[in-house]
Parts: structure tokens; C-alpha cells; sequence
């Protein structure tokens, strides 16, 4: 697209808008959107990206001309972690990969997993004493960690989750970093960075390499967990299955996207009920006029219809993937402009998520706007947390049943309250949406 068709905030000559976006992200795209309207240009350094805030222009990059698009520069980046993987991975190899993996993420098979997520729920909360200050995005990260790597593995490989841990957090800075670069270093020079990443990569892979090789020559038979059901996929065409490296870089995307972006909206949703005490107190009634003490289970689900609102609220507050990149692989019309190959269009559930056309108050924590019909109201694309279209996130309904199952296992015995002195809670878009410096909470038995 010629870039004086659409208008956008002035840059500096060599870096464009680049310094603006990277000092504060979410205020910057959000004053873009104000100012400009549907279709916003920007420039970082010499590449040329257009912002994209109309909800029907999203559905038609997501979902009707998808065929046109390819990942954004952050998910070609984050093939260095992830490789291959259903996240990643384009065209016919993207497509056989999610049909391979789609029975593992239907709901008959996800429940199975609603006793584990409440039991290392229960087993953490059982830990915490009654008064005392946690460091809660920590324990959210560890929990979900230890949720997706027993559902993925079936056991527990404790020995292994701190490194793995670090390790991704490494990979997701070295991917954040990368994908907002206009220099791209090559990985085989020895930075600093590209040292660290590589250990970090050698130390997942030495782990799930392990792992997926230790199944294989197992002679017990499958389990239910998510790696037997990828060893034993078969494609429905040709009746092959994945190779080691295919499974490997699936496993590592569900890991890295599997327990970040829980953990992160856990951590929101946290914070969001200790500021909003009658969102909080509704939510107890719920938990104790259905559960009366006992035990959350699946089946619970359809009549905790406030605590999975609680979880919408905070994916539309704070989403986990706070934007979306798609690159033109060839001439596509949306919204009345011609884009050309190889230009960058950027959607950010974050700008839309609050755009007041669409969510009164939009600021405000509210989770009744979602007991009506708000998502048949408004246009499709106004709210889409997980995405849309061919790849919306294969995750999308064990994210969700995890969050509630878990937010329902802390509320029913505890209230969490910011640590007295607490730094100012400020969203950090990093790959994920994270609060910067994370959340000093002090615990309190109800």
C-alpha cells in the first residue's frame, strides 16, 4: 500500500514510530486508534505496518481472505522456540498438524483433565498460610506449569520444571525482543542474548527429546495424557503419524503457550476481584450455594456461570495475546485498500477489548456485561482473546476450564488483598500480557 493513503502518528526519521511503540505499547496502539480511526500507519524503522481497528476488516484478515495472510514477524520469530509447531506452522503442514491434533482438545477429552487441575490447585493453596504475602504471578506460573506438564506427560517431572521454566522464560524475551528489532543479529552470532537462548533451547529440547523417546520404547500401554494421543494420531488421508521433531515442537508450543498465558490471566483475574470486593462477594455466593464446601468438579461448570464470566472479563481486560500480526503474501483488498506482499497488518484484541462502541465503561472490571447476549450484540471481531478463524487457539476450552476450575478452587477457601506498599499494577506486553514486576498479594482464609 502507498503509505500516504492512510494517515498515522508522525515518526522520527530513521526509526519511525518505533520508540514511541516500545515505551509504552498498549497507550500508544490505543491513542493510534483514537486518533485515526479503522486503518492506522506506522512505521518501525524501514518496515511499514498498519494497525487495523475495525471489526469487520479483522474478520476478513482472520477468517474470509485468510488464504492471503501469513504469520506476523513475532511468530516467525518464535520458530526459534517453538519450531514447526501448530502455532507457527503455515499452509498444508498447519492444516494436517491441527487436524492431527484436534480430537486431544475436544471437550470429552479435556475434562479428563479437571480432577488434576483441581488437585495441584487444591495442593497449592494448600501451602499457603493464612495471612502471609505470596508473590501469586509466581505460584500461577508454577501451577500452570505443573498443570500442562502433567495433563501433556501424564506424571510429574519436577526435577525438570524449574529449568524448564526459566528456560521459556528466556525463549519468550528473546522472541519479544527480536520480533519489535528492525536489526536482525543472525543466531550464530555470540551475543550475550543469542547464548542465552541457545542453552535455553538445548535445555527444553534435551528434556522432551527425552521424554518423547522414553514413551516411544515404553511397553505400558497409552495413557490418557496429550503426548500418548500425538504419538498415536494418525492422519485421516494418509495414515501417517508426526515424527519426533513434530511432536516435539508441538509439545513445546502447547508448553509455552499453554501455561504462560493461564497463568497470566489467573493473575489478572487475582488482582481484578481483590479491587472489585461485590464482584468478589458474588462469586462466593456462587462457589458455596453450588458447591456447599465440597470439591469443584467438571460437571460443576455449567452452574458456575459468574466465576467463567469473571475469566471472560479478565481476557477482556488484560488479554493474554494482547495483538495479533498477519503479513500480505499477496495483493489483498480489506476495508477498501490494496495491500501489498510482504506489508504487516496488526490487530490488538487489547485496543478492541475496550473500545467503548462495544463494551460500556470499558475501563471498568464488569463481569454481568457477559450474562446477556453482549457476544451476539456486538460485531464478532470486537472481542476474540484466543484469535479466530482456521487457527484460533486449539486451546481455547482447557484454557478456559482451567481458569475457572482454579479460580474457583482459591476463592472457595481464600481472599487475596495487594500487599500493603504494592508498586503501581501496570500491564507489560511481552509476547504475553503480564503485570510488570508482578503481584505481591497477602493471602487471607474467608
Amino acid at each position: 500500500m502507498n503509505e500516504l493513503e492512510v494517515l498515522g502518528p508522525k515518526g522520527l526519521p530513521i526509526t519511525g514510530n518505533l520508540l514511541s511503540f516500545r515505551k509504552n505499547p498498549l497507550e500508544f496502539l490505543q491513542q493510534a486508534a483514537r486518533e485515526y480511526g479503522d486503518i492506522v500507519h506506522l512505521r518501525f524503522g524501514p518496515r511499514h505496518l498498519y494497525l487495523i481497528n475495525n471489526p469487520d476488516y479483522i474478520k476478513d484478515i482472520l477468517v474470509t481472505k485468510q488464504a492471503h495472510f501469513q504469520k506476523g514477524k513475532g511468530l516467525q520469530v518464535a520458530k526459534a522456540v517453538v519450531g514447526e509447531g501448530i502455532l507457527t506452522s503455515e499452509g498444508k503442514h498447519h492444516m494436517r498438524q491441527r487436524r492431527l491434533m484436534q480430537p486431544s482438545f475436544r471437550q470429552n477429552h479435556i475434562k479428563l483433565y479437571a480432577d488434576t487441575m483441581v488437585n495441584y490447585g487444591e495442593a497449592m493453596i494448600g501451602q499457603w498460610q493464612n495471612g502471609e504475602e505470596r508473590m501469586i504471578t509466581k505460584d500461577m506460573m508454577e501451577l500452570t506449569l505443573a498443570i500442562i506438564t502433567k495433563t501433556m506427560f501424564g506424571t510429574d517431572i519436577k526435577e525438570n520444571t524449574d529449568d524448564i521454566g526459566h528456560a521459556i522464560e528466556v525463549g519468550l524475551k528473546y522472541v519479544s525482543r527480536r520480533a519489535s528489532s528492525f536489526i536482525d543479529i543472525p543466531q550464530n552470532i555470540p551475543t550475550r542474548s543469542n547464548r542465552e537462548f541457545k542453552e535455553a533451547a538445548q535445555t527444553l529440547d534435551r528434556v522432551i527429546y527425552s521424554i518423547i523417546e522414553e514413551r516411544r520404547k515404553s511397553k505400558e500401554p497409552s495413557r490418557d495424557d496429550l503426548l500418548s494421543m500425538l504419538l498415536a494420531a494418525r492422519d485421516e488421508e494418509d495414515n501417517t503419524g508426526m515424527t519426533d521433531k513434530q511432536v516435539r515442537d508441538e509439545v513445546m508450543t502447547i508448553f509455552v503457550a499453554g501455561h504462560e498465558t493461564t497463568a497470566n490471566t489467573l493473575s489478572w483475574t487475582l488482582y481484578l476481584l481483590s479491587q472489585n470486593p461485590k464482584a468478589e462477594e458474588k462469586l462466593w455466593k456462587e462457589i458455596d450455594r453450588v458447591l456447599s464446601g465440597r470439591r469443584v468438579t467438571f460437571e460443576d461448570l455449567p452452574e458456575l456461570k459468574y466465576a467463567e464470566n469473571i475469566i471472560w472479563e479478565a481476557l477482556r481486560l488484560y488479554p493474554a495475546a494482547w495483538a495479533i500480526n498477519r503479513e500480505a503474501i499477496d495483493e489483498v483488498e480489506i476495508g477498501g485498500y490494496t495491500f501489498k506482499p510482504g506489508e504487516t497488518l496488526m490487530m490488538s484484541q487489547y485496543v478492541m477489548h475496550r473500545r467503548p462502541e462495544y463494551f460500556e465503561r470499558p475501563d471498568e472490571f464488569h463481569p454481568e456485561r457477559f450474562e446477556g447476549n453482549l457476544l451476539k450484540e456486538i460485531p464478532q471481531f470486537a472481542f476474540f482473546p484466543f484469535g479466530g478463524g482456521p487457527r484460533i487457539c486449539i486451546g481455547n476450552h482447557f484454557a478456559i476450564m482451567e481458569a475457572t476450575l482454579i479460580l474457583v478452587t482459591i476463592a472457595q477457601k481464600f481472599r487475596l488483598r495487594l500487599a500493603v506498599g504494592h508498586h503501581s499494577v501496570e500491564p507489560e506486553p511481552v509476547v504475553t500480557l503480564r503485570p510488570k514486576n508482578g503481584l505481591r498479594m497477602i493471602v487471607e482464609e474467608r
